[in-house]
């Protein structure tokens, strides 16, 4: 197949990233969440919820710029992409994206995942979080707390920028189902 490709996921919080990224594994490809980092200084610090998670993305960022988790990701990418195509689950700002787009030129894709804010903010409340959830991928938010992420995001980090410039789009307004066989279609069109 030549070689190995970079697909990078980007959407809004509870616009279904992760369910994209899962089947992307199932078909597999490696896996590295750019958010990862967060969650992890988070648990070491014993804090938990969006203001302590906001909190440590904004000193990341002001430590390492605005392409902090893109940079700080890349021997993650590089150690997995020596092994095979990868996914990486939560491409957020316009810095990384250019980061990215400048190392791995051709071989990266993005993939924006999107629902309308009212949906993201209803499933993102109601999602149940397992304690076994190491990853706290599937952490909930009030409405409030997605909302105000969203505004820091789009206003801070400029997220809007990668999923304009994404390569796909799927619209998740249907069911988990329909999203993960569009999901399933884009990963027939990478591996032939």
């Amino acid at each position: 197949m030549g070689e190995n490709k970079l697909i990078c996921i980007c959407g809004m919080c509870g616009s279904g990233k992760s369910v994209v990224a899962d089947e992307f594994t199932v078909a597999g490809f490696c896996f590295v969440r750019f958010g990862q980092l967060t969650l992890d200084i988070a648990k070491e610090r014993g804090v938990s919820g969006e203001a302590a998670e906001k909190e440590i993305r904004e000193a990341l960022r002001a430590e390492h710029g605005s392409a902090a988790f893109a940079k700080l990701n890349i021997p993650k990418f590089d150690a997995a992409l020596e092994k095979g195509n990868v996914i990486g689950d939560g491409l957020y700002s316009w810095s990384e994206y250019k980061v990215l787009k400048a190392r791995y030129g051709e071989n990266m894709k993005i993939i924006a995942v999107w629902a309308p804010p009212e949906l993201r903010y209803e499933r993102i409340s109601n999602r149940h979080s397992d304690k076994n959830d190491t990853t706290l991928r599937n952490r909930n938010f009030s409405k409030e707390e997605a909302k105000n992420r969203d505004y820091a995001e789009i206003e801070n980090i400029e997220k809007g920028g990668p999923i304009a410039m994404a390569d796909y789009l799927l619209k998740n307004t249907g069911t988990k189902e329909e999203l993960i066989q569009n999901a399933k279609n884009i990963i027939k069109e990478f591996l032939g």
